[in-house]
């Protein structure tokens, strides 16, 4: 018969629940709040207590923290930690920087996943009503790590058009949903965003500077609105506005081929996205 062999110093310490259930009492547990040591003892999950003393601090850091800062922290051997924070990221509740330092992600603090799906419940039918009074692609946008992911795209149904798969992610510094967002979030914030990654120029017109960057955020929040003027795709261009009073960092955009859609388009484009986000605003009627 195979014997149990001792865990080593990087093994995960999962409390053996095949040996332990038998003296749970379910019917009768205690209160998690008002437990004494010893029932506490009896019905805690060491595992799943030192998740969340990794998450919380992640959550109170006011920097990105390293593998180090980590598993010093919350006293766990470094390669579990990496462990518990690779399965972490491989759900999304933490985001790995270009410098190999952790985040909360999108799972734990960006994205309520009920949120979400109000949000897109709503807004799928007036972007389709969007899409078809412009007659271009129109997208819902959140805030994804240090990116925006697109959650509902209403696709354009000409035959030349610009679209972004759902799911799909772009660089906040060069999109109009990402300005749109990082315009309602504070400095610090949208500095730190734009640490974790390189602002490399996609066309010749690309912000590649966190002091541009700040600029024409303070451009966006003085007209209302955020553009794209050919700063991610050479022949594009997208309007963008803020989806405010939700808990999401969220933006709806209008993007289309730049040959058809001119500057001049734009402020009209703009007060008709502004229409639909106040109808997404909590107290919208939408």
């Amino acid at each position: 018969m195979a014997r149990r062999q001792p865990r080593g110093p990087n093994d995960p310490d999962d409390t053996d629940e095949e040996q332990t259930d038998h003296r749970i009492d379910i019917n009768n547990a205690p209160d998690p709040a008002t437990a004494t040591p010893e029932q506490a003892k009896k019905y805690l999950n060491r595992s799943v207590e030192r998740v969340v003393s990794m998450l919380n601090e992640l959550q109170e850091a006011t920097a990105p923290m390293s593998l180090v800062e980590i598993h010093r922290a919350i006293d766990m051997p470094k390669a579990t930690a990496f462990r518990y924070l690779w399965t972490l990221q491989k759900h999304r509740y933490v985001e790995r920087n270009a410098d190999g330092h952790f985040v909360l992600g999108l799972g734990f603090v960006g994205m309520q996943s009920r949120d979400l799906d109000v949000l897109q419940e709503r807004a799928r039918p007036w972007l389709e009503r969007l899409r078809d009074d412009v007659g271009e692609t129109a997208n819902l946008g959140v805030l994804d790590g240090n990116a925006v992911r697109y959650v509902e795209v209403a696709e354009s149904p000409r035959p030349v058009r610009m679209v972004s798969a759902p799911g799909s992610r772009d660089p906040i510094y060069c999109t109009a949903l990402g300005k749109a967002i990082a315009a309602q979030l504070p400095e610090d914030r949208v500095r730190e965003l734009l640490e974790q990654v390189e602002m490399t120029s996609r066309t010749a017109k690309t912000i590649t500077t966190v002091d541009q960057f700040l600029d024409e955020l303070a451009s966006v929040r003085e007209r209302g609105y955020a553009v794209d003027d050919g700063e991610n795709e050479v022949d594009g261009r997208c309007v963008s506005v803020a989806v405010l009073g939700t808990r999401l960092p969220a933006a709806l955009s209008v993007s289309a081929p730049a040959s058809r859609f001119t500057l001049k388009d734009v402020p009209k484009v703009a007060k008709a996205l502004t229409r639909v986000a106040e109808r997404l605003q909590p107290s919208g009627r939408g």
